[in-house]
This record gives C-alpha cells, sequence and structure tokens, in this order.
C-alpha cells in the first residue's frame, strides 16, 4: 500500500496575508448575491432537492437568518419579481415618490426636508377633504431613494456642490511636453516682504504625461503676465540653472485669467509655436493635473511653514501673529524652489507607477519623463537655447 503524499506546509503569514480570517464582504456586495442565490434555492424547490441545510449554508454566507432567506422563499412564491432583488421593500402604486412639486420645493427651501414637510402637510390639510401627508420618516426615505446624492447637494446648496458629485472622465496620458498645464496659487503662508506680511503668490507650468513641474514663478503681489513669462522662461530653458525638466510642449491649457490672455503672453506662446487651449470659466476640473498639484503643495510642504494661514487654532477669535517667526520671501521662495526639485527628482507618485499599486515600481516625475515604457508612448522632445527666450529688460 502506498502512504499517501504529506501535505506541503503553507507558511501561516502567508495565508493571512492572502485572506484575513476576520475578512467579510462589503454590504453592497451581500446585497448582489442574494438575487443570484434565491435563485439557486427556488430552482432547487421546483427540482424537489430543496433541503434545510441548503437554506442554512445560504443565510450564513449573506449574513441573514435562516428564518430570513425561509421568508425571502416564500414572497418569491407569491411574486416571480420579488426574486431578482429579494429583502428590498416591495414597491407599490400607493408608495410615497418623489414628484416634480417636491424637487420645486426642496430647491426652494435649500434642500430642508422639515420645512418640505411641513409644506406639504398644510396644501394637504387646505385640500377639500383633507388629506392625509407623507411622514417626515416617509419623506426622508423617498429623497434618499429617488435623489442622487449629486442631486441632493445641488438643490441644497446649488450647481457648484452639485459638480462634485459627477464622474470625470481621465484623458489619455500622452508622452512628455505635449500638453502643459499653467496657473496661480497664493500660497496660504505669511511672509515678511519689506517689513509688511503678504501670502505670496505661486505661478507654475506642470507636464501632464510625467506630474513633472517644468517651471515655476514666485512674486510678492498679484501676478501679472511678468511673472507668466518668468516662469514660461524657467520651463523652456533646460541649461543650469534650470532643467533637467522642461523643454517646448506642443499645448498649453489655462484658464481665462487676463494675464495668461494677454498679447504679451499671447505673443511668447506663438513665437514659440505653442497651442494654447483657454478653459472655460469655472471649470477647475478641466485642469486637474494643475490644481492638483495646488492641494499637494499645501499638504506636504506650506503645512509645515510658520505663518501657514490655515493652522486650526483654538476658539473662534484668531491669534495674533509671531512675526519673529515669519520667513522672508527669500527663504520662502528657495525653499519652494528645493520642494520643486524633490517632487521632480526624488518623490514618487502613484501615476509614475510601473504597474498598478506597486509602490516598488514607482518612478519620480523625471525618471518617468525620460523613461520609454509603452505607457508613455513616443517621446518627441523639443528644446530651445537661452538666445530666443524671453528676458527682463536691463535696468
Amino acid at each position: 500500500m502506498i502512504d499517501p503524499p504529506e501535505p506541503v506546509p503553507v507558511p501561516e503569514d502567508t495565508v493571512a496575508a492572502d485572506w484575513p480570517a476576520d475578512a467579510v464582504l462589503p454590504e453592497a456586495s451581500l446585497a448582489a448575491l442574494r438575487g443570484p442565490a434565491l435563485r439557486r434555492l427556488l430552482a432547487l424547490r421546483e427540482e424537489g432537492a430543496l433541503t434545510t441545510g441548503q437554506v442554512r449554508t445560504v443565510a450564513q454566507c449573506l449574513e441573514v437568518t435562516e428564518r430570513t432567506v425561509w421568508r425571502w422563499l416564500a414572497a418569491a412564491g407569491r411574486d416571480p419579481a420579488a426574486a431578482r432583488e429579494p429583502g428590498s421593500r416591495a414597491q407599490s402604486s400607493t408608495r410615497f415618490t418623489i414628484t416634480p412639486e417636491v424637487r420645486h420645493l426642496l430647491a426652494l427651501w435649500k434642500g430642508n426636508v422639515a420645512a418640505v414637510h411641513r409644506e406639504l402637510a398644510a396644501r394637504a390639510a387646505r385640500q377639500q377633504p383633507p388629506a392625509a401627508p407623507p411622514s417626515l420618516p416617509t419623506l426622508h426615505r423617498a429623497i434618499q431613494r429617488d435623489l442622487s446624492a449629486g442631486e441632493r447637494a445641488g438643490l441644497t446648496a446649488g450647481e457648484r456642490a452639485a459638480r462634485k458629485h459627477d464622474v470625470f472622465l481621465t484623458r489619455p496620458r500622452g508622452h512628455r511636453n505635449q500638453v502643459w498645464e499653467a496657473d496661480h496659487v497664493q500660497a496660504p503662508v505669511l511672509v515678511l516682504v519689506d517689513g509688511q506680511e503678504r501670502r505670496p503668490w505661486i505661478t507654475w507650468f506642470v507636464d501632464c504625461a510625467t506630474d513633472a513641474i517644468a517651471g515655476v514663478a514666485v512674486t510678492p503681489g498679484y501676478p501679472s503676465r511678468e511673472s507668466v513669462l518668468v516662469a514660461l522662461r524657467s520651463a523652456v530653458l533646460r541649461t543650469s540653472p534650470y532643467g533637467p525638466v522642461g523643454g517646448l510642449p506642443e499645448k498649453v491649457r489655462i484658464d481665462r485669467g487676463k494675464d495668461f490672455l494677454s498679447r504679451t503672453v499671447t505673443a511668447a506662446f506663438g513665437a514659440l509655436a505653442v497651442t494654447v487651449e483657454p478653459l472655460p470659466a469655472y471649470t477647475p476640473h478641466l485642469k486637474g493635473t494643475v490644481e492638483g498639484l495646488n492641494r499637494s503643495v499645501e499638504r506636504m510642504h506650506l503645512a509645515a511653514l510658520p505663518g501657514y494661514a490655515h493652522q486650526p487654532r483654538p476658539g473662534r477669535r484668531p491669534q495674533p501673529v509671531d512675526r519673529s517667526a515669519l520667513l522672508s520671501f527669500e527663504e520662502f521662495t528657495a525653499g519652494l524652489l528645493t520642494w520643486v526639485t524633490w517632487w521632480n527628482t526624488e518623490h514618487r507618485p502613484a501615476r509614475c507607477a510601473a504597474g498598478p499599486r506597486l509602490r516598488r515600481g514607482r518612478r519620480t516625475p523625471h525618471r518617468y519623463g525620460t523613461s520609454r515604457q509603452p505607457i508613455c508612448g513616443p517621446l518627441p522632445s523639443r528644446t530651445i537655447g537661452p538666445g530666443p527666450a524671453w528676458s527682463p529688460p536691463a535696468g
């Protein structure tokens, strides 16, 4: 007699890493499995092969009681439509639903459900004979069921709040220097400029394919066309002290700021044969790369600086600013340029990963832009010398 082979020992840490012992499916997945499981039980009952053990097993897998599964089977026997969504509330012609009238009241009362309920109760009392208004819990359930999260936010706070719940498609990645995005952002940090407290402005160009910061300019006051041209100069030049990121882009996306649309800036882009794409007003989602950079620099760099304006404080009264701890404008600019160098050469964002969710496969924006991975496509490059670039006037 041949002895059976001994089982291969499996390390406990491997099993625990693959499937935790206390892991459970989310509620949405359990709800999605109810229909197929119930239809299988119905088929077994028609064949005369349904047993109590099978019902008990389905109940344990769906994390419900055995009595609940039997109740679902009974409801499916009375109404075959109940087998499509077991456990859902039965629909009837008398169930309260959201009508255009209720939508109008929700918009009128800015999403105040209690005020809408009072209005519906008052209208029902004026009818002849008086009608029974829906209860407040019924109205809440109907709003949650019939209106999406975006519709509820729009009725409460307007179109801009509803837009936060919209789903936007992702543009193709493309290659480096194919598309840049430019923007101004006011740093939420107080710095000393000639002895006065000010919040500087940052102007930068970012490469959409690699997330690399091509050019940056910092101004102590409100940005203008000069700051745009300085940032553009640092972006197109790759010789020292600029680079290594940069070059000439094929297209630049900008908002409708008057400094970006000025004739001087437009002429500079035209001399470099760069296509300018002005985006519609109030559409920050159309230039998500630079908007994400604006949020990243605040969380990763500006929040740790003295004089950070969004620092949480106890109480509602503003605390006095310690002027002795504030940075000078020169120190702030030097620190920001150091952070830009770190972002381009050391930081490893998730978009630059060689594979999905592989931290070890991530690369810096500079290495990702210079690599020849298939996801990047072709890598044409245009460079420019220091001669044709815009230079500030002497004196």
